[in-house]
């Protein structure tokens, strides 16, 4: 199986996990920001989250380095660009990018300044590249929540035009999801898809609570569904798919290692498994090593992985017209 080559979809992948280090550097000396090195080595070493990472918090600091460099609009729509132009070259053929844009105020940019950068990244690399994206707005769960309607009110403008989804991130605490049931139910609304991270942290109740309170539609990572039957009947019954980011996983010690991983036992029960990258640049990883890593490790032929393919189409939140394009790249 020639893994480059295969057509690839990356339906978690966050903006600011995955922009390159040696952008990190060019950024900071353009706007005279002060970073620990100029060393590109030791910056790689910064931003890349190690094996034995003790927990998804220390996962979490990774980004406070390459989030310094995106505050201005040139900032946003370079590294916006960029992500989607290393996904195209290693032949991802459409990925969606979450970012949370009350990330980007240091400076001042409105919420829809800070969008239409991202927006018009990724449409540069659309018009240079064979590939296709969308943006999906995440909200942090342990931010304050005065302005969660603003970024919603914000992002409507993009809708069907770069944006389509709205998410909820950052540390996950049980129960988490009754606090946002008035938002998920203000974006839906207006339009948004939604999907949000459960299940990461040994939470399956969390995975429950996503779809029936908050009509997720996908679960970020949701591995922890493994030890809570009734979140795993739930994700079965409603075919919700899950977004698994494998070596993530292992470094924020969801799972001990890839053999423990369920995507798998999942993927075999007919489950709605996707492969995904979750942070490029912190994971230290690809779409490519992730496809490999799954395939090799768990024995799947060329058709389990065309089928995986198959259900990151159907699942993705991509136009009817876009679907049929990645389709056609199976063949």
């Amino acid at each position: 199986m020639n893994y480059l080559d295969l057509p690839k979809i990356d339906l978690h992948c966050h903006l600011d996990g995955s922009v390159r280090p040696a952008t990190i550097i060019d950024l900071a000396k353009q706007q005279s920001i002060h970073i620990p090195s100029q060393d590109i080595n030791e910056i790689n070493q910064l931003m890349i989250a190690p094996e034995t990472c003790p927990n998804l918090e220390e996962y979490l600091k990774r980004f406070e380095l390459p989030l310094s460099v995106m505050q201005t609009a040139k900032g946003l729509e370079r590294t916006s660009f960029e992500l989607f132009e290393d996904a195209a070259l290693e032949n991802v053929t459409y990925m969606e990018v979450r970012f949370g844009p009350q990330l980007h105020q240091q400076a001042g940019l409105s919420f829809d300044e800070i969008m239409a950068s991202v927006v018009a990244g990724m449409k540069r690399a659309e018009a240079k590249y064979k590939i296709k994206g969308n943006y999906i707005l995440s909200i942090l769960r342990t931010f304050p929540k005065d302005h969660i309607k603003a970024v919603i009110d914000a992002g409507a403008a993009y809708l069907g035009k770069g944006i389509v989804a709205f998410d909820l991130a950052g540390a996950e605490l049980p129960g988490f999801c009754h606090e946002f049931i008035e938002y998920t139910d203000y974006a839906k609304s207006l339009g948004y898809q939604i999907t949000i991270h459960a299940g990461e942290q040994g939470v399956g109740q969390n995975v429950e609570d996503a779809i029936s309170l908050l009509g997720a539609s996908r679960i970020g990572h949701g591995i922890d569904i493994q030890d809570h039957d009734s979140a795993y009947a739930l994700v079965k019954k409603g075919n919700v798919a899950l977004e698994t980011c494998p070596s993530s996983n292992i470094q924020t010690k969801a799972v001990a290692n890839l053999s423990e991983h369920p995507i798998k036992a999942f993927y075999l029960d007919q489950l709605a498994v996707t492969i995904n990258t979750d942070n490029r640049t912190v994971s230290n990883t690809s779409m490519t090593q992730e496809v490999k890593k799954v395939v090799e490790a768990f024995d799947l032929t060329e058709q389990d992985y065309a089928e995986i393919y198959r259900i990151s189409v159907a699942k993705s939140f991509a136009s009817d017209a876009v679907k049929a394009e990645l389709l056609a790249s199976l063949i």
